[in-house]
C-alpha cells in the first residue's frame, strides 16, 4: 500500500470530509480512501470482459460443453512417478 500526503487542504474541505465520514460511520482517512476510489474506479464503469462479451451475438456464443472442451481442465488421472532403482 502506498501513502499520500495532501498539503494545503482548506479547513472548509477538511471539515466537510470529517462530516461526510461521520455520516458514513467511518474515519476521515477511510472516507478519503473511499472518495479517491470512487473517483478513479466508479461502480458504473464498464469492464473489458463485460464489453467483449456483450459484443458477441447469442448464437455465436460457446455452449457450456464447448467451453469445457476448449478451456476445461484435463481430468485424466496422472500416473505415479517411478524412480529408477
Amino acid at each position: 500500500m502506498k501513502n499520500v500526503t495532501v498539503r494545503n487542504l482548506s479547513d472548509e474541505v477538511h471539515r466537510a470530509i470529517r462530516v461526510r465520514a461521520a455520516n458514513h460511520g467511518r474515519s476521515t482517512e477511510a472516507e478519503i480512501r473511499a472518495i479517491l476510489t470512487d473517483a478513479v474506479q466508479p461502480p458504473e464503469r464498464i469492464k473489458l470482459g463485460t464489453l467483449l462479451f456483450a459484443g458477441i451475438n447469442e448464437e455465436d456464443r460457446l455452449t457450456d460443453d464447448e467451453l469445457e472442451t476448449y478451456f476445461g481442465r484435463d481430468r485424466t488421472p496422472s500416473e505415479p512417478l517411478e524412480f529408477g532403482r
